[in-house]
């Protein structure tokens, strides 16, 4: 089993991006693609906690029902913000890594490699040909 988790959404570029930075650091990470097995309460609320950030920073706006909801109104508490998010999964941003160095929401997607054990093992370019990691594996 591995040592790094991501909540992973494989239409989202930013994931696929993290994803393959993970991959790039020669680690094979547990990949629960949310949409499909969505955390529960309790998880969700570790996840949240572990990255310490407020919960609605945790919330995606675009391509979700976030304006409809009416979500930006200060009015939902953070229990009823997580409410929303286990009742429709793509309102959770994404993704989220959780690794031994601690657990992120990684967006920026090189947000990654702030928490990824092992260091990157050759140059990688995000999908639009951004070059993050040259070839001697330094960030870039």
């Amino acid at each position: 089993m591995s040592s790094i988790t991501i909540y992973h959404n494989p239409a989202c570029g930013t994931s696929r991006n993290v994803l393959a930075l993970i991959r790039n650091c020669g680690e094979e990470p547990t990949v629960i693609e949310y949409l499909k097995m969505p955390p529960d309460r309790a998880t969700l609320t570790a996840l949240i906690a572990a990255m310490g950030v407020p919960v609605r920073s945790v919330l995606r706006e675009k391509g979700t029902p976030y304006a409809e909801l009416g979500l930006d109104d200060p009015k939902w508490s953070d229990e009823q913000l997580i409410d929303f998010m286990l009742q429709q999964p793509i309102l959770m941003n994404r993704p989220i890594v959780v690794t031994p160095l601690g657990t992120r929401l990684c967006r920026p997607s090189e947000t990654v490699l702030d928490i990824l054990p092992r260091p990157q093992r050759g140059a990688f370019n995000k999908e639009n040909g951004e070059a993050v990691v040259d070839a001697e594996g330094r960030r870039v």
